[in-house]
């Protein structure tokens, strides 16, 4: 319950030595007592009496009660007052019958002063009659606490932490039997068709299955100035392979570790500046003025970003970190591993792997735009700044969408020179964007020849690092369905009114694309083979090494085209949102329980087919119990899932934390993305821990119901819907509301369900 630092910690295996010389000075001292027993009688209830200002009676009916903390544990806490550091106590047991005698322990009195424990930290004996003795063991903790401190904890524990009505319930499990409550015509079922409760999705919603992916991608700069384009040569000089073994990887779509959680510092925010000041827990710099002769501390605050203290000889903050500015560009806006692992490799990797080109290689049809979409969108929530360029759009915004098959042909020099041209043109820009700041670039094309990825090289050498992506797919089926796709939705067939002529059109281009097609054989690569329907597959790797490559690769081995839909919603309304308040793990309102049987209907009827569908919440119970009604599918805890930690503020009100904690609430509202709550998170921190999740959520096949928290759940709506870093903390997601991501080969598609107000 206390959230300063442990100042002295008994048990019965011994204590430690109290520290001296230490000013306390408006601290209070806060004092845990704690019984344990695995074998304990369930009428006796463990009582505690003693001196002031514990009870300041040795009358046994005076005594306090310990809380029932698990079947096995009870627990105390008070606070002492400063002129009451001496406490002289005993622990006696109770039984529910007031008339019963208590049951006092053996030995002498136990005496707590200034918050050390005098003599041998020992059991808890009770000897009963007939020579029956029953042993507790015992744990006794202390803490000097602030004041603040004490009532932000004091208000989390008496009015969130009551009692679990969930504990117990194993973290995978199901129940088979439907609640009883949840039938037709009650007022927790759904009496209307499901399309009734449907909602209009906000404009920045997940609804790129609706647009074509291509159209997309980034605005071709090269074409709109003038005087700017090549004349590419597209014999250029040969190949220089790489004489790197290549590995091959067979890949059955492996299990995803749930639970890692890995925190460093915040490693974007150190290097923002050479010269800066940091607020008290938001990463918002302000420029300093250096002095000569004064060097500043740097002491990092754990979990999180730095903070820069001032040491006792000097006047002035600084921080002698020189870096040059195209380091400073390529840190990615991130916290946790990817920010550690963007240092290690900015400071010890080569200049031009500062900058990564994954460029795209692959037949027609084969999923590449598909595939880049999502790494596109992956890599920016992770926090790096990535584009996707994909050549089509230039080609047609240069020669126009009417191109036949004709200009695809291999024997095509005027063809070939002009598809060559618009691929250095979007070279050229990705190149200029990444000297300006760019960290990823997506080159989108089918980049089939040797001599097409041997110009691609050239232009990026000393300036970014390759790595070729190569798709390719032998299922007819899946070839088939993406080429109906593509003329479907392609601005190059939009004018085409005879579907099966713009069908015969693109396989005619296929087949020119299929007589010059060469493997890559050289450089860094990925070739991703059968993947897309997720049942496995093959993945080979080639010179692959860094961070983020690596990244890469474990995330496109868990992805694939299946379609399934994923369901997003906060738990029912809690006890705490009635308050007003922030964190805590309290149980659900009335309407909260309403909502919990109405959401179960709705699974019901909405995943009635569905054998694979599972449940997913957080380790939180207000999620818990939204789910528990819900019957026939597998439920799993993920303490991934959890809220975002609000540290000394959970419990408090917004407005509380404006009245006593103005300089928090301020740095809070300037930047709600890297605010850290002080020892808690921030939304980077979240997205972080939330990686794990998007990986498992990518790699299922089957439909998932997620049951989470608002900032949660920002985070990952943002992932689907592609929205910039800055908007996650204003993302609307109400309570009550069930937002439908179906995933598939068209890409996201969004629906809202509002099952009640």
């Amino acid at each position: 319950m206390g959230t300063g630092a442990s100042k002295n910690s008994e048990s019965s295996h011994g204590g430690e030595e109290r520290e001296d010389n230490v000013d306390h000075s408006g601290e209070q001292l806060y004092v845990s007592l704690k019984m344990e027993n695995d074998k304990c009688k369930g009428d006796l209830i463990p009582h505690v009496y003693g001196s002031v200002p514990l009870v300041g009676s040795w009358d046994p009916s005076k005594a306090l009660s310990l809380e029932r903390e698990s079947t096995s544990t009870w627990e105390l806490s008070f606070v002492v007052h400063p002129n009451h550091e001496t406490l002289d106590f005993k622990f006696l047991l109770k039984p529910h019958d007031s008339n019963a005698p208590c049951i006092v322990e053996e030995g002498p009195n136990r005496l707590l002063a200034g918050g050390t424990l005098q003599g041998h930290a020992r059991e808890a004996l009770f000897l009963f009659s007939g020579d029956e003795v029953i042993e507790y063991r015992v744990f006794i903790k202390s803490d000097r606490l602030s004041p603040f401190d004490l009532a932000a904890s004091w208000r989390v524990y008496h009015q969130n932490f009551q009692p679990s009505t969930v504990r117990g319930i194993p973290d995978i499990s199901i129940n088979v039997a439907p609640d009883t409550n949840i039938e037709n015509g009650t007022a927790t079922s759904l009496e209307l068709d499901l399309e009734d409760y449907v909602v209009p999705a906000p404009v920045t919603s997940a609804n790129s299955g609706l647009v074509y992916a291509a159209n997309m991608t980034e605005n071709p700069k090269s074409l709109t100035r003038s005087g700017n384009l090549y004349n590419s040569d597209s014999s250029s000089s040969g190949s220089d392979s790489n004489s790197t073994v290549g590995v091959s990887v067979e890949v059955d779509q492996p299990e995803i570790r749930k639970e890692m959680e890995v925190f460093v510092s915040d490693a974007s925010k150190v290097y923002s500046s050479p010269d800066v000041a940091e607020s008290k827990s938001v990463g918002t710099f302000s420029p300093t003025q250096k002095q000569e002769g004064y060097r500043g501390l740097f002491v990092d605050r754990g979990v999180g970003s730095p903070r820069l203290v001032k040491s006792s000889s000097q006047t002035t903050f600084t921080m002698d970190l020189k870096l040059d500015s195209e380091t400073q560009n390529a840190m990615p806006e991130a916290a946790g591993a990817v920010a550690a692992g963007a240092v290690a490799d900015q400071m010890l990797g080569p200049k031009e792997d500062r900058h990564l080109a994954i460029v795209l290689v692959g037949l027609p049809a084969q999923g590449k735009t598909f595939t880049a979409a999502k790494l596109t969108r992956y890599l920016r929530w992770l926090g790096h700044d990535t584009k996707h360029f994909n050549i089509g759009k230039y080609r047609r915004l240069k020669h126009g969408t009417n191109q036949s098959a004709d200009f695809f042909r291999v024997d095509n020099a005027e063809g070939m020179e002009a598809r060559n041209e618009v691929a250095a043109l979007a070279m050229d820009d990705m190149i200029s964007w990444m000297q300006e700041g760019g960290q990823v670039g997506i080159f989108d094309a089918t980049n089939s020849s040797k001599a097409r990825r041997n110009m691609l090289m050239k232009m990026a050498e000393g300036k970014c690092k390759i790595i070729f992506l190569e798709t390719i797919c032998n299922d007819a089926h899946i070839i088939e369905r993406n080429i109906r796709l593509k003329i479907q939705q392609s601005p190059d067939y939009a004018e085409e009114p005879d579907f099966e002529a713009g069908l015969q059109d693109f396989k005619a281009r296929l087949a020119n694309y299929e007589k010059a097609y060469e493997p890559v054989e050289e450089g860094s690569y990925i070739k991703m083979i059968d993947m897309a329907s997720g049942q496995g597959g093959q993945i080979q790797v080639n010179n692959i090494s860094g961070y983020l490559p690596g990244r890469i690769v474990f995330f496109l081995v868990n992805t694939h085209l299946t379609p399934r839909p994923i369901f997003l919603t906060r738990h029912g309304e809690s006890r705490a949102n009635v308050r007003g308040r922030i964190g805590g793990d309290t149980v659900l309102s009335k309407a909260g329980e309403i909502y919990a049987k109405k959401l179960a209907n709705f699974v019901e009827k909405r995943l009635k087919s569905e054998k694979a569908a599972s449940i997913w919440t957080s380790t939180l119970q207000r999620t818990i119990l939204t789910a528990s009604p819900i019957a026939g599918f597998p439920k799993i805890q993920w303490r991934t899932l959890d809220e975002i930690n609000s540290g000394v503020c959970d419990g408090m009100t917004y407005e509380e934390i404006k009245k006593n904690m103005l300089e928090e609430y301020e740095s809070r509202k300037k930047d709600k993305l890297r605010y850290r709550y002080p020892r808690g998170e921030s939304y980077l921190d979240v997205i972080q821990r939330l990686e794990p999740v998007i990986i498992e959520l990518e790699r299922q096949r089957g439909p998932v119901v997620l049951i989470s928290h608002q900032a949660v759940l920002r985070a990952l709506y943002a992932y689907f819907a592609d929205r910039p870093l800055k908007e996650i903390p204003n993302i609307e997601v109400p309570l009550h509301t069930i937002i439908e991501i179906q995933m598939g080969v068209t890409g996201v598609q969004e629906k809202r369900y509002k099952l009640m107000d």
